[in-house]
């Protein structure tokens, strides 16, 4: 056997083929190593359109290696000698491979990162981790951001970015003449509804798809979700061609429905470009040029434009510098001493609150919600129910088909349940169910009501917001955004506090909003728990 200079190490969410591991490739002296693995589906309970979206991807990935004539070694989950982790299985081929040297692009996960330095050390082989290219901002270029702030505001972040790249950005101020046109979207749709949507593009499985979607059917069958609708983009042709389809079609009305529900519209006028990208389909520099271009030949107006690229190149920059500068000691972070546990219908979407009975149905369908069903539905119910924030992290990262560590924890258990303290939010974002009623018709064909507090119609989400405010209300008067609502507790007397107080418990006895459930006992045993450490920045 020919002696192997360097063993390229590839994972399930580095598909690029211009990734910095690639850096220097020799044909005839280097190969790439991947890997499919049980671990990365129980870790975490993944649903089943994750997994398949993860491995289909992964697959035809390596079709382009081998095209490309890249000697690739591959593990397929089915095979007999998987040895079901990526360190067990890197361990057991580096044996038989027996390379001079590893290398790979930067893992987007901490966990993962050091599962593999770990197997590097133990074979005393050297193991060379490069920068991600992916993005536009390094994590020592964040990490000297950040430097001697004590809050972290995506704000200030998303305007250096904006300066530095030289995006909608005319002389030395941005287009417009403001850097943000929030006061011009995040409408809620009128009475008659979103009208006729655009279809959202479609991806018929082929062989190696559908080859996937029944071993996932077959080997994880117990877990969340469906695949009969399975029709993400799983190659970069494909994901290359839903971002043209967004920018045609979707991003003209992107900035102005944003924040708008509908229900049994999962779609709406989002790009669902976000697992592409995470999976490194589709690179971000592509996905802002084209939207900046769809503004320069007026073909979408800036304040949709703006909306859309201060996702991609502020907030999705942003909460991957939190994660990497504030890893492992982020994950333990709980500082509102939340304790319940998660409910059991997050996982089959039996409940009868119509907000989240539509948005977990979709989610479980499709892996798929958008960003206000993810913090104002979900994640509002779980912050203000009292949700131990690791089992809310664990529910994410296992049923969204883009959920990958980096950018799902810091959204997770920063933005939505404020588990940080306020290194990220500026504020818990708690709201009464007027909120929903605000921005969807679900409240209508709800049987409860959000005008209510305490009763047997008592909106679920307005009983908690009050006992929130008051299980929190020392820490709460203090904080300059939160302190008004906090002084509304005065218009309550004794007798109706306590009978929100009543109705909070009944709804955490599993009471209210659905029947009794069991909750599956395994489902967050394998969430890793680490050691206090120092943070340290991925190189």
């Amino acid at each position: 056997m020919a002696e192997l200079r360097t063993l390229v190490v590839v994972l399930g969410d580095q598909l690029d083929l211009e990734a910095s591991g690639f850096d220097g490739f020799d044909a005839g002296l280097d190969a790439v190593w991947m890997a499919e693995v049980a671990q990365e589906s129980t870790h975490v309970w993944s649903s089943k359109p994750r997994t398949v979206l993860f491995l289909a991807a992964m697959r035809h990935f390596a079709l382009a290696l081998q095209a490309a004539g890249r000697a690739l070694h591959y593990t397929r989950l089915e095979a007999p000698d998987n040895a079901g982790s990526l360190a067990a299985q890197l361990q057991a081929d580096l044996t038989r491979l027996r390379p001079a040297r590893l290398v790979m692009t930067a893992p987007g996960d901490w966990r993962v990162l050091k599962a593999l330095q770990a197997v590097a050390q133990a074979s005393g082989l050297p193991l060379e981790v490069r920068e991600d290219r992916h993005f536009f901002c390094s994590v020592r270029e964040f990490a000297a951001h950040a430097r001697g702030r004590k809050s972290l505001r995506m704000e200030y972040f998303y305007r250096e970015q904006r300066q530095r790249q030289q995006v909608l950005m005319q002389d030395d101020g941005p287009v417009g003449g403001q850097w943000n046109f929030d006061a011009d979207n995040r409408e809620a749709f009128g009475a008659a509804g979103p009208g006729a949507v655009p279809p959202r593009p479609r991806f018929e499985p082929d062989a190696v798809t559908r080859e996937v979607i029944t071993l996932v059917d077959t080997r994880l069958a117990s877990h969340p979700g469906r695949l009969d609708g399975f029709a993400w983009p799983v190659t970069r042709a494909q994901a290359q061609q839903a971002l043209q389809a967004f920018i045609r079609e979707r991003l003209p009305r992107f900035g102005r429905y944003q924040d708008a529900m509908w229900p049994a519209e999962p779609w709406l006028y989002h790009s669902h470009l976000s697992a592409a990208l995470n999976l490194k389909l589709l690179n971000p520099r592509e996905v802002v040029a084209a939207a900046q271009a769809a503004w320069q030949d007026g073909s979408a107006p800036l304040a949709s434009v703006e909306g859309f690229i201060r996702q991609i190149l502020g907030w999705r920059e942003y909460v991957r510098g939190i994660y990497w500068t504030r890893m492992p000691a982020y994950l333990e972070g709980n500082a509102l001493e939340a304790r319940e546990d998660l409910p059991a219908w997050y996982w089959t979407g039996r409940t009868d609150m119509a907000c989240l009975r539509d948005t977990l149905a979709q989610t479980l369908e499709h892996g798929y919600a958008h960003h206000i069903q993810r913090l104002m539905v979900t994640g509002l119910y779980a912050l203000m129910l009292g949700v131990e924030p690791r089992q809310v992290h664990a529910w994410y990262l296992a049923v969204y088909v883009d959920a990958v560590e980096w950018v799902e924890l810091p959204n997770t258990l920063g933005m939505s349940q404020y588990a940080d303290g306020g290194l990220m939010g500026s504020k818990p974002y708690i709201a009464t169910g007027k909120y929903i009623e605000r921005m969807s018709p679900y409240c209508k064909g709800c049987r409860y009501d959000p005008a209510q507090r305490s009763g047997e119609r008592a909106c679920p989400f307005t009983t908690l917001y009050w006992d929130f405010l008051m299980r929190h209300e020392t820490m709460l008067a203090k904080h300059p955004r939160v302190a008004l609502q906090v002084k509304n507790l005065a218009r309550l007397d004794d007798g109706q506090k306590r009978a929100v107080q009543d109705r909070a418990a009944a709804i955490r006895r599993g009471e209210v909003g659905v029947g009794p459930e069991t909750r599956p006992a395994n489902l967050f045993s394998a969430v890793p728990s680490f050691p206090p450490s120092p943070p340290e920045p991925a190189p």
